[in-house]
């Protein structure tokens, strides 16, 4: 009765009315940062799941771009495509260094870039093919009995030599002496040290990155320069654990992304796709690496 006199019920009334839109207002601003977090959550999973194939299919497109590149008039096809490592490629490269003929009758050729003069005038109408198996090393007798491109592992600079034999060096294609090989992911490492191809030493570590942006956290900016900061710390500790290995050489595969940081110190650096323990993606990756396609022209 006093309320009402005072007009006290009518602001109470009020007031109840405001703090049930209040209430309402909040569950919608919680359920709205749930949608937001969920979303993010999913493309953090999405990114994830996109880096891990990243590497591979830039390596596929690289390798469809070069196919795409023919000349107008050029529709030639390889005559075959297979892939060699372990004793099917040294049984390739005895079979070609076993190859003799009168001087300068057999070309061998490391393409990278640009196909040699040479090698054009040599190959004619199939020069489109030498492009599309670049980088590669070209081999090619004067009858034109063998023709083929070589992607080596190992590649050695470009050059052009007409000769009596084909200039092979094994080492383009297979692990001799001592030399190391390192797998690195912005969340693993892997380094094996080997002789020829038997591994004699291995060290391996997962590091603690974070993957997901988890709901009720901090901000996606701050999760991101979070991350950014675990993946460096792991990339310090791979390089720590680099510059203890014994091998002077130096192979180093994994993400595309991270590579640049140890190209100075390695050999040869290559976007390989290798999943598992760290011992089983480091086998993955070896065996990737030293695989040769071998195209005959």
């Amino acid at each position: 009765m006093l309320d009402e006199l005072l007009g006290r019920a009518e602001l109470k009334d009020r007031i109840a009315e405001l703090e049930a839109e209040t209430e309402r207002l909040e569950r919608r601003l919680e359920a709205e940062s749930e949608r937001r977090s969920e979303a993010v959550r999913d493309r953090q999973e999405a990114q994830e799941r996109v880096n891990r194939q990243e590497d591979r299919i830039e390596q596929l497109e690289d390798r469809v771009e070069r196919l795409r590149e023919r000349d107008d008039a050029d529709d030639r096809a390889f005559r075959s495509v297979s892939d060699h490592r372990g004793r099917r490629i040294d049984a390739l490269l005895a079979r070609l260094r076993s190859v003799e003929a009168g001087d300068e009758e057999l070309l061998t050729a490391m393409v990278d870039d640009e196909v040699p003069d040479p090698v054009a005038e040599t190959l004619g109408d199939r020069v489109g093919l030498v492009r599309r198996a670049a980088p590669s090393l070209v081999v090619h007798d004067e009858p034109g009995v063998i023709a083929a491109a070589l992607s080596p592992p190992n590649p050695p600079e470009p050059f052009v030599a007409w000769d009596d034999g084909f200039r092979i060096d094994p080492g383009w294609f297979r692990p001799e002496g001592p030399h190391a090989v390192a797998l690195v992911r912005s969340d693993l490492f892997a380094l094996g040290e080997y002789r020829d191809d038997e591994r004699v030493s291995f060290e391996g570590f997962e590091s603690d990155v974070m993957a997901d942006h988890s709901k009720g956290g901090f901000s996606q900016g701050r999760f991101e320069r979070r991350r950014d900061a675990q993946i460096d710390e792991h990339l310090d500790r791979c390089a720590d654990a680099l510059a203890e290995r014994d091998a002077d050489r130096l192979y180093v595969l994994g993400e595309r992304t991270v590579l640049d940081r140890f190209e100075d110190d390695a050999a040869v650096i290559r976007a390989v796709d290798a999943s598992g323990t760290p011992e089983e993606a480091l086998d993955r990756a070896v065996r990737e690496f030293w695989t040769t396609t071998v195209y005959a022209i």
